[in-house]
């Protein structure tokens, strides 16, 4: 009777513990904690960042299409060259399609793009909107009230770690935040560590390392709130994750353990 009681008081213990663990851990997996959990209170402003226009570099791929009321002039600006992606990237990012061919105007080395009748244009350091309007101005000496239109084909964001689909995903929207790449990735697991999500950014030759705390509404304020291409997220595994694989490691054990231990009590029963 008395190894019952002691057997049962250990079960409680176990199981006080696992409830505190359990608690401890909720309180890190939902997003910007800091933000009041009730419906009834009064709604906060909080700054959200400003979106800057991405910048072209070289080795983009820019989708371009031109509209005219000449039938003969559309199909001339059509993008009818393919850009084909290697085996092997050879930049910076690529698309999750390698090996496949994708319709546009690839930057040069030397910043340059090449249009019919435009010509060569000077496009890397600029934004599309940029862009789009210099080639307005060339074509509109040839062709009555053109319509252009620029945008990227190639907006390639990896995002790795604890998100439950890591990947290059290639985005045809310039304007995306940490979050909008976070719900393209499935969310974060139970795993990720959610107060230190690291960003990594090549700029000007230079890598910058930024961490966002997605437990803090200030995330949202960030200068580094929307994504460029090229940008690497990568969300860290917490110590649960450890703690779970260690745990997972140390059950194994002991199952081969007593397995073992079971099998040595069966055959020596069996000599006797």
């Amino acid at each position: 009777m008395a190894r019952v009681t002691n057997c049962l008081s250990v079960v409680y213990i176990i199981a006080i513990c696992v409830s505190l663990s359990s608690c401890n851990i909720y309180k890190k997996v939902p997003y910007f904690t800091d933000l009041s959990a009730t419906v009834s209170d009064t709604a906060r402003n909080i700054p959200t960042a400003v979106f800057i226009d991405p910048i072209i570099q070289r080795n983009d791929i820019l989708q371009i299409a031109v509209l005219t009321l000449d039938p003969q002039a559309n199909s001339i600006f059509s993008n009818s060259n393919m850009i084909n992606f290697p085996t092997q990237p050879s930049s910076s990012y690529f698309p999750p399609s390698m090996g496949q061919s994708v319709p546009g105007f690839m930057v040069d080395k030397e910043g340059m793009i090449e249009l019919p009748v435009a010509g060569r244009i000077k496009v890397a350091g600029l934004t599309t909107s940029a862009i789009r309007d210099t080639i307005h101005n060339r074509i509109s000496v040839f062709y009555t009230n053109p319509v252009v239109n620029v945008r990227f084909a190639n907006m390639g964001i990896t995002i790795i770690g604890e998100v439950k689909q890591p990947a290059t995903y290639v985005v045809t929207n310039e304007k995306i935040s940490i979050l909008d790449m976070i719900g393209l990735a499935g969310d974060l697991t139970v795993y990720g560590k959610r107060e230190n999500v690291l960003l990594i950014r090549d700029s000007a030759g230079t890598k910058q390392y930024v961490r966002f705390d997605l437990n803090s509404s200030k995330t949202m304020s960030s200068p580094y709130f929307y994504l460029r291409q090229g940008d690497v997220v990568y969300v860290e595994p917490n110590k649960q994750k450890v703690t779970s694989t260690d745990f997972i490691r140390v059950r194994n054990y002991a199952i081969i353990g007593s397995t073992i231990s079971l099998l040595f009590i069966v055959i020596t029963n069996i000599k006797k």
